[in-house]
This record gives structure tokens, sequence and C-alpha cells, in this order.
């Protein structure tokens, strides 16, 4: 069983996941973390080659993570990238969406206070964007992370 962990940065995925692998006794695998090993520091990644290019990497670091159980926090933006990104993603995708051990954690179901409370934290990361850009990032997603359906669980694997 793998549980998923989805949400806007800094709203507790790699804190909370870490945690409940272990009392699981799971690994955990925070994907910005896996992304970083393999390729380097993200906005240095961004910058260099696109946003697009990274979203295709992050996928296939995700399509690539070892098979068993886990506890895994996905990266923010993982579930709004375009279907055309990899050929993988809209079935990574729609596997994330259907299943039932996936679960959002945002600060604060209240829009503004999810909103203040997202960017002072990421104002304290190194690949911090600025102020304005992570308030439009997260005004953006907002709605994904409150609106999730809960899904009917199905079996999904994360490689073809």
């Amino acid at each position: 069983m793998t549980i998923t962990l989805i949400g806007p940065g800094g709203a507790g995925k790699s804190t909370v996941g870490a945690v409940l692998a272990q009392r699981l006794r799971v690994s955990f695998v925070d994907l910005d973390r896996q992304f970083t090993e393999h390729h380097g520091d993200i906005s240095a990644y961004i910058l260099r080659f696109g946003y697009d290019a990274y979203a295709r990497e992050n996928v296939e670091t995700y399509c690539s993570l070892p098979h068993g159980p886990c506890v895994v926090a996905l990266s923010s933006g993982f579930m709004t990238y375009a279907e055309r990104v990899h050929p993988e993603y809209v079935r990574v995708r729609r596997c994330v969406e259907a299943s039932a051990t996936t679960v959002v954690l945002v600060p604060s179901l209240d829009g503004e206070q999810c909103v203040h409370e997202t960017v002072r934290r990421q104002l304290t990361r190194s690949f911090a964007r600025s102020a304005a850009e992570e308030e439009a990032v997260i005004r953006e997603r907002f709605p994904l992370y409150v609106g999730w359906r809960h899904p009917k669980s199905r079996r999904c694997s994360r490689s073809t």
C-alpha cells in the first residue's frame, strides 16, 4: 500500500509523511528530495531547463520509485502539470486521484488563511518564489486541493 500526500508547499507533507511512515514502519519518500538527489537544486533546474522539463523529470522520478509499502510526499504542483508533460502522467495522476490512500494536506480550509500561511511558510525556504508569485500559485491551486473528491480505491502501479 502506498499513502500519497498532496498539497501546497509548506503544508506539512514531508513532516507528516516522515512521522506516518515511521509509525507504519514503511519507507518515506519525499519526491522533492528524490528530484534534488538526481538533478540538483529545483529552482536552478527550472531556471536552466524550464518548468515543463522539471515537471517531466519529476514524473519520471515518481515512476522510478521502488514498489512496496511506503508514504510518498508529492511536489506541490505535481497534480497540476499539463497532461502532455510525460507519457505516463495522465495514468499516474488518475491513479493518485483514484486512490483511497491519497491524502490532501492544507494549512487551513479557509482560503485566505491557507494563502497567508502557505506564503509565510514558503518564504522561509531557499527555493521560494516572491511573495506575489507564491500567493498567485496557491490561489490557483487551492480549489484543487480542497475540492478533492473522496474516490474509490483502484490498484495502480508507479511504473509501466
